[in-house]
């Protein structure tokens, strides 16, 4: 029987996360390109009412981010840059 992961075991957030904001056209379609493009799993950070998201995303929504290189993809992209991105 597989062992279930207790409340002590640390889970990894996703690599991945996509700044965006409620009621953003351009952010529906980056979820339908990232979904075409099979990317892995990713947290959707929304920028609405948080001051420093604001600051820096607020103007470029939707922008993919690959926590660990601290690459960011601006919109707009396709299927194709998803995964050239994924791939660097």
């Amino acid at each position: 029987m597989p062992e279930s992961a207790s409340a002590s075991t640390p889970v990894s957030a996703p690599a991945l996360v996509l700044f965006q904001r409620d009621d953003c056209h351009l952010c529906d379609l980056a979820l339908d390109v990232l979904a075409a493009a099979r990317a892995p799993a990713f947290e959707s950070v929304f920028v609405d009412g948080d001051d420093a998201l604001e600051a820096r995303y607020g103007a470029r929504v939707p922008v993919l981010r690959d926590a660990r290189r601290g690459a960011e993809l601006d919109w707009p992209f396709d299927a194709g840059a998803v995964r050239r991105f994924l791939a660097e």
